[in-house]
């Protein structure tokens, strides 16, 4: 079964929690898919991968067009399986990811989550619609029998495992 862990997103913001996240990943080894629910966010968050920290990148292609490093739609296409993070609006996995990413408004269905290792949802907790769709999500995992855990963010910004 595939492990579900969810982040509750109360304080920070998904450009300094996602990039954090995404180097644990690339440090185990693993592939990631990030999901998200529209062509601008993948283009924000691109531009953002490529720039979050001055001494560092998170090396990535995307789908849906052209990256904000300028890399044209078919070569990146072309090149996806060699990406250590393919960011997407669609349900594609060029890479072959063992992490899926889900993030504002990046869904999936249920079935899909068996081709991952890891699914990492982070939600912003601000937004109602956001939390029920966690909730409906981490209800609907639990019952098909993955393991799910969620984080919060302690007051020193430290993750922790709640219940």
């Amino acid at each position: 079964m595939t492990e579900i862990l969810f982040y509750h997103l109360e304080g920070a913001r998904l450009e300094n929690v996602l990039p954090e996240l995404l180097e644990k990943t690339l440090a185990k080894g693993w592939k990631a898919v990030v999901r998200v629910g529209s062509l601008e966010r993948i283009k924000a968050l691109d531009a953002h991968l490529w720039t979050y920290r001055d001494e560092a990148f998170l090396p990535h292609g995307s789908g849906g067009g052209e990256s904000a490093n300028g890399t044209p739609e078919g070569d990146a296409h072309e090149s996806a399986s060699r990406q250590p993070i393919w960011l997407t609006d669609g349900s594609e996995v060029p890479n072959g990811a063992e992490v899926l990413f889900l993030v504002e408004g990046g869904d999936l269905a249920l079935e899909e989550l068996d081709q991952f290792t890891r699914c990492v949802t982070i939600f912003d907790g601000g937004q109602e619609a956001a939390v029920n769709g966690a909730r409906v999500f981490w209800k609907a995992a639990r019952e098909a029998g993955h393991e799910a855990t969620y984080w919060r963010q302690s007051a020193q910004g430290r993750w922790e495992k709640q219940g």
